[in-house]
């Protein structure tokens, strides 16, 4: 449709201002805020188009983190790993192996962890180790997330139901931004905007470069509407599976012909009579109004038959029943930013070292055997654009790389770098772009985030990696070495 309608001009009633403003309450900028608060920001506003923190994590029912550790070490730490911490006060809330378990191959842990989907390593070049990955109970996250922000409510202003929809702009530089709300259009004036919407919703409209993923081959062309069912007995159906294999294929291809071909999977919970229910809409884009609508309609008119099918066909469904549904829609991506740093597979294919390193991320890459990556600050610069951050789903990656780049954890831990540049640019009156990054990378070590080549940091780490060529023992990251173009075209299986 090409008929246009020309808005009246008016004027925006300011509502607030601030020093740093987080748009998005997500794994990203919910980390943002409280890192840029620890970090000595005294002026922060959050706002969350939702009524609660968390994004995809609670309420896109994404309940597990993947990959926290490499061989016997974990390396993503800082906010995700207090997450788990604050979690483990509460009953029931979490589930994932640590501390003497990280790593091990005892036989006895791999039998009891194998059947928790990413709690042991896949990679054909490695023996079979324990991972640290965890499941967690998303609505005890969301009362986690909200006490986090309480305890810093003399730094923080929380907005909820206030969407963030366009920047203000002077010159090429972010002012702050128009959102909308019950109680209409309004602006809120700040110093540093961090676009943390996940689709890159404020940066789309500020001129910087960006770009939208379109690879088909890539899980990130699909949208998910995740459920719960409850009533089952998952180690029953792991292990039957286990010992018949061709059960699940079909288990697998029924479900996916109740949607239009799609794929489907009953996936373990933090309880074994909890499942949730992942799935792959294929393709789709979160940022398109007729998609969104599509997945969430789709999958919930058939929740009803795919329950009575498993019932029938799978073991341990036998009292199934629906626990709930997300709140909202799983996004995988849209917009990408194009910032100044685009990272590529040839990061994971051979060591690169980075002297503005914000994150040493262990991941869900076979390439390197989920060994850790420099995750530069960079990837969080837009192009052209000053005082403006965007750290979560929409960091500068290409399509393959930003498979492996764009979950939970690489979401909180670039959340929290911007969080602490923002902050150190605020105190000593820098833009984000000149922000002292050997500043911003001392606070985020004090915030419990390993980085490398530091001495105030575990020398087991670098140890480890060195001692194991960064994980670069890899058939895919051999070739690398010997044809870095075809490594390009690589697709996580």
């Amino acid at each position: 449709m090409n008929k246009m309608f020309q808005e009246e001009a008016r004027s925006i009633e300011i509502f607030d201002e601030c020093d740093i403003l987080v748009c998005g309450g997500g794994a990203a900028g919910h980390s943002a805020a409280i890192a840029a608060a620890r970090a000595g920001a005294k002026n922060i506003i959050l706002m969350e188009r939702y009524g609660y923190m968390g994004g995809d994590a609670t309420g896109g029912y994404v309940i597990m983190v993947p990959h926290l550790s490499y061989k016997n070490k974990q390396f993503v730490r800082g906010l995700q790993e207090e997450w788990f911490q604050r979690l483990k006060a509460v009953p029931g809330a979490i589930l994932g192996p640590e501390g003497d378990e990280v790593g091990s191959n005892d036989p006895a842990l791999l039998d009891r962890w194998s059947s928790i989907w990413d709690c042991t390593s896949n990679c054909q070049d490695s023996p079979k180790r324990v991972v640290r990955s965890v499941y967690f109970e998303p609505n005890q996250l969301k009362i986690e997330m909200d006490k986090m922000l309480v305890e810093e409510s003399a730094r923080i202003r929380v907005y909820c139901h206030s969407w963030a929809c366009r920047p203000i702009m002077e010159n090429d530089a972010v002012k702050g931004v128009i959102f909308e709300s019950k109680e209409g259009r309004k602006a809120i004036l700040a110093k540093v905007v961090i676009d943390a919407t996940g689709d890159g919703d404020i940066f789309s409209q500020t001129g910087a470069p960006y770009s939208e993923t379109k690879d088909l081959d890539t899980r990130n062309v699909s949208t998910a509407m995740v459920f719960r069912v409850g009533g089952v007995d998952y180690e029953q159906f792991f292990r039957t599976n286990r010992s018949n294999p061709e059960s699940i294929g079909k288990i697998v291809q029924g479900l996916s012909e109740l949607v239009e071909g799609q794929r489907m999977m009953p996936l373990p919970s933090e309880r074994n009579d909890v499942v949730w229910i992942n799935n792959w809409i294929k393709p789709m884009n979160c940022i398109d109004v007729k998609d969104l609508t599509k997945t969430e309609m789709m999958i919930r008119t058939k929740i009803r038959e795919i329950i009575a099918f498993l019932k029938d066909n799978a073991a341990g469904f036998d009292d199934a029943f629906l626990y709930d549904i997300a709140p909202q829609l799983g996004a995988r991506c849209s917009r990408r930013l194009v910032g100044e740093y685009v990272m590529t597979p040839l990061d994971y294919a051979t060591h690169k070292e980075h002297d503005d390193v914000i994150a040493w991320h262990s991941t869900i890459c076979r390439m390197n055997d989920s060994a850790p990556v420099e995750i530069p600050y960079r990837v969080l610069l837009p192009q052209k654009v000053d005082n403006l951050l965007a750290p979560g789903r929409h960091t500068s990656a290409d399509a393959v790389a930003f498979d492996w780049i764009s979950l939970i954890p690489q979401c909180v831990g670039t959340g929290q770098a911007a969080g602490v540049a923002a902050a150190v640019a605020v105190e000593k009156g820098t833009t984000v772009r000149d922000v002292d990054i050997k500043r911003v990378q001392d606070i985020l070590v004090e915030q419990d985030v390993p980085l490398p080549r530091r001495k105030d940091v575990d020398p087991e780490l670098t140890e480890l990696v060195e001692a194991n060529d960064y994980g670069l023992y890899t058939k895919l990251a051999k070739m690398a070495k010997e044809n870095p173009e075809e490594v390009l075209k690589y697709r996580q299986p």
